[in-house]
């Protein structure tokens, strides 16, 4: 965990660097101790940031933030720890670290989040009420952005009615914004969880919302959005949502209204579907039937490594074999020699620009 934390500190490291790294190098660790030229092997790293990481003196400070998050029992989760989130690691933008606090798990079966306007109508507010006691029924987790209006409602509504929910937080784990959620937030903890990519003593400073926004984005399997002007964070998560291929579903409102712009905006440019009930919502993600799952049509002699490689590879119509050793934590050279294995056996096959196709279960 040291080495993991610490990968993060180096300036110049982005979340999708750190993937490569340790894709091509095999450990967090790995990375700290190799040599400039191996570290230039590593496709995006050139002299000055093999430099950087070679220079870098960032242990004694990896090693403060693991015992402050072993005192506050925060896990710290780094995206090759089984407990991170499953829907996030198969995003090329998703962090690399998450600080979490709480009791449920990430990796839930269903996952719906619900987001809107700061300036949520009494409306607002009784949908989204009415949404959650709806999805209740289906043991389903919540997830918003702790955030005035429509965020606080699907929270507290949650925990009135027993729903297990996830804030994802813009600022470090330990600064609850806005204050006067502390009291919801500290709930939340003992029947959901806090969530956020941000260390400790990270203020809520703009930048960081729309970047909180792409990690409610990704967490869920559907995204409710109650209520929204043209501009503004829930937008920027409907956009960002759009973009994952998720299922989109907004509140209709009424036209003279400015809150009700975006929702309304987002259905006429068909990135919504027009959210009339849960019911919608249980027909689409299949939660009301029994559906085979995709390793019952597959070969039943894949060894681990192979039948994760497929896996991923069920999600994607294709991938480049960079992403896809990320994606499943196989190190790059490994990675080659199963593949190459597996075209003999005909599972999939290469294609032009280092990219890999499957060709059984679709």
């Amino acid at each position: 965990m040291l080495y993991d934390v610490a990968l993060g500190l180096i300036p110049k490291i982005g979340d999708k660097l750190s993937k490569y790294l340790i894709s091509y190098l095999g450990s967090a660790e790995a990375v700290f101790k190799a040599n400039k030229k191996k570290l230039m092997s590593v496709p995006g790293i050139g002299q000055l940031v093999a430099t950087e990481i070679i220079q870098a003196n960032v242990l004694q400070k990896a090693e403060s933030i693991i015992r402050k998050a072993e005192k506050d029992q925060i896990q710290l989760l780094f995206y090759t720890n089984p407990a991170y989130p499953k829907r996030l690691k198969e995003l090329a933008d998703a962090p690399s670290l998450l600080y979490y606090k709480g009791v449920q798990n990430l990796n839930a079966p269903r996952t719906v989040a619900i987001v809107g306007t700061r300036m949520a109508s009494e409306y607002g507010k009784e949908i989204t009420q009415n949404i959650v006691q709806e999805l209740a029924k289906y043991d389903v987790v919540v997830i918003s952005g702790l955030a005035y209006g429509i965020d606080i409602a699907a929270h507290k509504a949650c925990l009135q009615n027993g729903v297990p929910t996830i804030g994802v937080m813009g600022s470090g784990i330990d600064i609850i914004y806005p204050f006067q959620h502390q009291k919801v937030a500290l709930e939340m903890i003992e029947k959901g969880g806090l969530l956020t990519e941000n260390s400790f003593g990270v203020k809520p400073e703009a930048p960081r919302f729309p970047e909180r926004n792409r990690i409610i984005a990704g967490l869920c399997d559907a995204l409710i959005v109650i209520e929204t002007a043209q501009k503004g964070g829930t937008l920027i998560t409907a956009e960002i949502a759009y973009s994952y291929n998720k299922e989109i579903y907004a509140v209709p409102g009424n036209l003279g209204l400015k809150s009700s712009e975006g929702s309304n905006k987002l259905i006429v440019q068909q990135k919504a579907q027009l959210f009339m009930s849960v019911s919608q919502i249980v027909q689409d993600l299949h939660w009301d039937e029994e559906t085979p799952t995709q390793t019952n049509i597959l070969p039943l002699n894949l060894s681990e490594d192979e039948l994760q490689i497929v896996t991923v590879l069920l999600k994607d119509k294709e991938l480049q074999m960079d992403e896809l050793a990320w994606k499943t934590q196989i190190v790059i050279n490994k990675l080659s020699s199963l593949l190459l294995m597996m075209e003999f056996k005909g599972l999939l096959k290469t294609l032009p620009g280092n990219k890999v196709k499957l060709t059984i279960g679709r």
